[in-house]
């Protein structure tokens, strides 16, 4: 094993106590209790850190580390920052990480929970809504293609997850840190949007309005549903548009992030055509 990077301390048990309380962080319940959910991976703590999440411990492992010259630096920086850094030894760490091949990294940071009354976003905000979505794959997909387009804010309408669901930031690859997202119940997130003048742009299989029919080069919120059931009518009767993505296979129906992910850059189309006009 390597030596620590300025560690406060050394775990080498696997049935250390510490350790099964960073592991009562993958329940939904006690992160909502403690108000901490979990950052396994370099990648995904580095983007955390550029968007200026602090971590309140950083466990580590040299032993599983990809470039244990550089990434040691990262400890030291954090540690010196005031952040309490533990190094764990391999059996130990492979204990409490949660995805197959760990890189030795794990950081237990604040939950990014909000509601949308504390979410802020500009007079021409372009915002995706998602209602009832149940996978946190797709909430981590859908987080990086905002990310990726310069989608302002993501709101989860009614939740079926929580924003720090451990495989939620895997699939993000700690988007989540840098996107701003809030959770609420879908009244009180239509009430948001209408207060700020966000049209809601629906997309359901049951209308005649292509999505690229539909100006995107205001405020507008692009709101897809639930993998299994899409939309509620509370939903689709908030609409300012519903729209469709052409189908032309077998299949009804695309997968939700992609869908997600095809309306937004269409919107990013139009308005990149927009300001070169």
């Amino acid at each position: 094993m390597l030596g620590p990077a300025m560690a406060d301390l050394i775990i080498t048990s696997p049935s250390n106590q510490r350790l099964k309380s960073l592991t009562s962080l993958r329940r939904r319940r006690s992160r909502e209790e403690s108000g901490l959910t979990l950052i396994e991976g370099f990648e995904e703590l580095a983007l955390a850190l550029e968007a200026g999440i602090l971590p309140q411990a950083l466990y580590y492992c040299p032993d599983l580390m990809l470039d244990p010259t550089t990434q040691l630096a990262v400890v030291t920086d954090v540690a010196s920052r005031g952040v309490e850094t533990v190094q764990l030894g391999r059996a130990a760490f492979e204990k409490v990480a949660y995805r197959e091949g760990p890189d030795g990294f794990l950081a237990v940071v604040p939950s990014v929970a909000r509601a949308c009354a504390d979410l802020e976003v500009s007079p021409r905000a372009l915002t995706l809504l998602c209602q009832g979505v149940e996978k946190p794959g797709n909430l981590g997909a859908m987080l990086r293609t905002a990310d990726a387009a310069g989608v302002e804010a993501v709101v989860a309408a009614d939740p079926v997850t929580d924003w720090g669901n451990p495989n939620l930031v895997r699939a993000s690859k700690g988007t989540v840190f840098s996107v701003p997202v809030c959770s609420d119940d879908t009244a009180s997130t239509i009430g948001w949007l209408q207060q700020r003048g966000i049209a809601i742009v629906a997309t359901t299989p049951d209308t005649d309005l292509d999505y690229t029919d539909v100006d995107y080069t205001g405020p507008v919120a692009i709101a897809v549903g639930a993998e299994k059931y899409g939309l509620t009518d509370e939903v689709l009767a908030a609409a300012a548009y519903r729209v469709r993505i052409p189908m032309a296979g077998r299949a009804n129906s695309l997968n939700v992030a992609t869908s997600a992910a095809i309306v937004i850059y269409e919107a990013v189309r139009q308005r990149r055509a927009r300001l070169r006009a």
